[in-house]
């Protein structure tokens, strides 16, 4: 083990069918971002999903490791990972708007976590609420702990769901393409936000995203997937610099830049494609899959 989390030949596939994660490794260490960047469908949101054991019921973990804080949670029980879930690690969806229950108000949501799982008094919940939605830089926190979903903008609720994340101290989060619904602008000020908050708490942050350019300004280091497999790890200073696997190079030069705004995209190549194919097709030859 190398980090607060770690990963170790994960292996996750459709019941009977199909390879989804072929074995992937991969190191969070506490006070460090680590990126999951890779098209959609390569597997990205699934890795996070089998952290916190939220993988869809038709998925199974076949083979490897994930360990949190020193315990393997694959040697749990559901009860115990469930616990040890609820007190260690956290999660920043996608949809902000999804994530949030329309019928509750906000305070409950926020404080749900830290009184059913942690056994906080309501007082004191309600009280780090109020802390946390004005550490996230929400104004009139009292008002916001009153309001509904709808009544808040798209950045507001992600910033709650931000606060949410952080609200029991966790040592770990995943953060699932938190900017993916959100305009430019705000997508810009939530990113500072994480890096803010991440940077203030000592958080290890999962950062999964198919956005190179978000990746950049977030990340300490990366791991590139292709089909469920890591093809590619490097810190963010290398990677940027000197891309060492084809795919990863394709999807780099793929990348808009603000120094050429007016050049036409990259298309990841065929001849890249088929290369990266072939990798996987004998990982799963030597695999067994």
């Amino acid at each position: 083990m190398n980090g607060y989390l770690s990963i170790r030949n994960l292996t996750v596939r459709l019941k009977a069918g199909p390879v989804i994660l072929r074995a992937v490794s991969l190191d969070v260490s506490a006070g460090q971002v680590h990126g999951l960047v890779g098209e959609s469908g390569a597997g990205k949101s699934m890795i996070g999903k089998a952290v916190l054991g939220t993988l869809p019921r038709a998925l199974e973990i076949t083979s490897g490791e994930i360990w949190l804080d020193g315990v393997n949670l694959m040697t749990l029980t559901a009860i115990q990972r469930r616990r040890l879930i609820g007190a260690k690690a956290a999660l920043i969806p996608q949809d902000p708007l999804t994530a949030l229950n329309p019928s509750k108000r906000i305070g409950p949501q926020i404080t749900r976590r830290l009184v059913d799982i942690l056994g906080w008094r309501k007082s004191d919940a309600e009280a780090r609420a109020l802390e946390l939605l004005d550490e996230v830089h929400i104004p009139s926190p009292d008002r916001v702990m009153r309001s509904y979903p709808h009544e808040l903008s798209g950045g507001m609720r992600q910033r709650i769901l931000i606060a949410s994340a952080f609200a029991a101290e966790p040592k770990l989060i995943i953060a699932d393409e938190p900017t993916t619904a959100l305009d430019v602008t705000v997508q810009k000020q939530i990113l500072r936000l994480i890096n803010e908050m991440q940077d203030r708490h000592g958080t290890a942050l999962l950062f999964v995203t198919h956005d190179l350019g978000v990746v950049s300004k977030v990340c300490d280091t990366l791991s590139v997937l292709y089909a469920g497999k890591v093809v590619e790890d490097a810190r963010m200073t290398r990677f940027f610099m000197r891309p060492i696997h084809p795919y990863s190079a394709a999807l780099l030069a793929a990348t808009p830049t603000y120094l050429d705004p007016e050049g036409s995209l990259t298309p990841v190549s065929q001849a890249v494609i088929d290369a990266v194919e072939q990798e996987v097709r004998e990982h799963d030859t030597r695999a067994g899959a």
